[in-house]
């Protein structure tokens, strides 16, 4: 669980990445906005959307054989497939640390978000919030 006042490092090009998969969808919707942020949590992500260190503690735990049955699922979907690459490059390079590889590794594209359709529209709202807030602060100026 993130601590009160914690951020995410990605956070910006997460939300720029959610925005392009959000305007696809809408220009290859025709359906209603439920089926919209469904189609866009599924969409391909630029990157695997955690941070290098935690990643790399959860996929050296996974090695050592500890669970993590106790994870929301996307989230446990999300180090399952990372752990499936990190053993595949492993097979290519196995004098390379897990660490190492699990850093390579979240830098590859994703092949989804791992959001969940209503995380996904929450977001989404959000980052249209922040961006009209920051557009009304431009324009403020001119008005005064």
């Amino acid at each position: 669980m993130k601590n009160v006042g914690s951020t995410f490092e990605y956070e910006d090009a997460r939300n720029e990445d959610l925005m392009r998969a959000y305007k696809k969808a809408l220009s290859e919707s025709g359906g209603s906005a439920a089926d919209v942020y469904r189609k866009v949590a599924e969409m391909p992500a630029q990157r695997f959307y955690v941070s290098e260190e935690r990643a790399a503690i959860v996929i050296s735990n996974i090695h050592k054989g500890r669970s993590i049955a106790n994870m929301r699922a996307n989230k446990r979907e999300m180090y399952e497939e990372i752990y499936r690459r990190v053993l595949l490059l492993q097979k290519e390079r196995p004098g390379d640390s897990i660490y190492d590889l699990t850093f390579e590794v979240v830098q590859q594209p994703a092949p989804k978000f791992y959001l969940t359709p209503e995380s996904t529209r929450v977001l989404i709202h959000y980052i249209k919030k922040q961006w009209y807030e920051q557009r009304k602060k431009k324009l403020r100026h001119l008005f005064m």
